[in-house]
């Protein structure tokens, strides 16, 4: 409740039926864990489960195949997050990518980790020390084993680091999204309205801001005309829908030289079929840009421009187009929709201001009463108007984040745990010949350290790389929640990378004790 700003007025309450129906699914999880290890052991002959200790395992070898397929997967899955542009299409493909990733860790781990164990064999300076021979030759015999859990903390480890840091930076840098979103303080939007219904529009809303005493800053009107194309080939068309990829969409935004010029204090004057360019996202090459047929001459490259609404950028290409005239968008409309009414252009007004919240609700309140009676379509939104509900998604989104990141904590240092333990009871014996050889306690302690931290160490660096390839698709997809602020996102993830690694430090220390008694006993 505080992390929504959302004020209790009642009392929470946890039904039996919850509890009772919560029992009886880990009951029968338990139960069925329970008779599925039964069946196993009694399957199982008493001298084989007596002697199993003994055994031991074959040399594992390099599997080439399953070499190749860490290529292919891992290199897809990088590929794929290093060259995707669009928010959208990285949304469609995030989960492709993540499938290839995970599906090539299992892999890099199965083949890979025995692989890197033979190089370092292979290594004399490396292998032939007293703390490095006993944990490199007996990580190579049961790395077979170890392979699957490695993966899993490896993959567990991504997903805690993504989701504290995508999470912790929409939550504090909320500011920077209600600024993306809404440019103003206050704004108002309508469709279908013409230059009298703006004039109109305009007075009505200044009237009204000077009746409540107060002062606007940073005022800014107009109207505009938007169009969603298809790219195909040099040409943009209307039939977007049969687009393949979000990639071939692309957003125009169309606004006459007299508002241009008002808003910029410039001169700037044009001709029938001259435009001024800004792009936002994408890119138009050469000296003209055609419309289904309709030629325009880039007169001028924009390096800057006012923009009414940020979140258009969701789109795969977005682009803003200064013309001569309504005229002009007039046959852009018809250059791309054949014959027909185009209507009115759609209409903008923002402002900024110092006063209070409730200041700008009730003026707010005020506004949406009187516009709709000039235009029904209009609308009145404002960061202080919306606040709440963004407080109510990106909060709950870093509640998640941090119960998931804690649940999948738990279940890395769990695996962690009880694997170490599990192989410090098999190796016991091992290490307590290696000593009665002549391998001194300080030697036993040096290879238990060089054993563990390699095992520890080795899922906590795959899964910074894994993060720094999926660092700009990452980024991607926040747009979709309006965070541009790449920088902030950055500084999340180091920081929670490093807060991570922290705990994780923390963690091997505790398990290497922990095994280090376990050989001592």
């Amino acid at each position: 409740m505080k992390l929504v700003l959302f004020k209790a007025t009642f009392g929470f309450e946890i039904p039996v039926e919850a509890i009772v129906a919560t029992v009886i699914l880990f009951g029968a999880i338990f139960i069925l864990n329970l008779v599925y290890n039964y069946i196993q052991v009694h399957r199982t002959r008493l001298v084989e489960l007596l002697k199993s200790a003994d055994m031991g395992e074959k040399e594992p070898k390099t599997k080439w195949l399953m070499t190749l397929v860490v290529v292919v997967c891992l290199g897809a899955g990088y590929f794929i997050s290093l060259t995707t542009e669009a928010p959208l299409a990285a949304l469609n493909i995030f989960f492709v990518a993540v499938i290839l990733v995970i599906t090539g860790t299992y892999c890099l781990f199965t083949s890979g980790s025995i692989a890197l164990l033979k190089m370092l064999r292979k290594n004399k300076k490396y292998y032939y020390k007293a703390k490095h021979f006993t944990s490199v030759s007996g990580m190579i015999y049961r790395m077979k084993q170890n392979a699957i859990g490695l993966a899993n903390i490896c993959i567990l480890s991504t997903a805690v680091i993504i989701m504290l840091s995508t999470t912790f930076s929409l939550y504090i840098g909320m500011e920077d999204v209600l600024r993306t979103r809404y440019p103003r303080n206050l704004i108002v939007n309508a469709g279908n309205v013409s230059a009298e219904q703006m004039q109109t529009l305009n007075g009505l809303i200044e009237e009204q801001v000077k009746q409540a005493g107060i002062n606007q800053k940073n005022t800014m009107y107009f109207r505009f005309m938007s169009f969603v194309t298809l790219k195909n080939g040099s040409e943009y068309i209307s039939d977007y829908r049969s687009a393949l990829s979000a990639n071939d969409v692309a957003h125009f935004v169309f606004i006459t030289q007299e508002d241009y010029n008002r808003i910029e204090n410039t001169s700037v004057v044009l001709d029938d079929n001259e435009i001024l360019l800004y792009i936002m996202q994408g890119k138009i090459p050469g000296g003209e840009i055609s419309f289904n047929g309709m030629k325009l001459t880039i007169k001028e490259r924009l390096s800057s421009f006012f923009t009414a609404d940020r979140t258009s950028a969701l789109l795969a290409q977005d682009y803003y187009i200064v013309v001569k005239d309504e005229n002009s968008i007039n046959r852009v409309y018809e250059a791309l929709n054949g014959n027909g009414d185009m209507g009115e252009l759609s209409y903008f007004y923002g402002f900024d201001t110092d006063v209070s919240k409730e200041a700008q609700i009730e003026l707010a309140g005020i506004l949406r009463q009187r516009i709709r009676q000039v235009a029904e379509s209009a609308y009145v939104e404002g960061p202080e108007l919306e606040r709440e509900g963004f407080y109510t998604i990106y909060g709950g989104l870093f509640f998640l984040g941090i119960f998931l990141g804690l649940l999948f904590i738990m279940a890395t240092v769990l695996i962690i745990y009880y694997k170490q333990i599990a192989e410090g009871f098999d190796d016991r014996k091992r290490f307590n010949i290696m000593q009665k050889v002549g391998m001194s306690h300080n030697e036993v302690k040096k290879s238990i350290r060089s054993q563990v931290l390699t095992v520890f160490f080795l899922p906590l660096g795959a899964a910074v790389v894994h993060l720094a390839f999926a660092f700009k698709v990452i980024t991607k997809l926040l747009l979709i929640f309006n965070l541009n602020n790449v920088t902030l996102f950055a500084g999340c993830t180091l920081l929670t990378v490093f807060v991570f690694a922290v705990f994780y430090s923390i963690v091997y220390s505790l398990t290497s004790r922990t095994y280090y008694r376990i050989i001592s006993a």
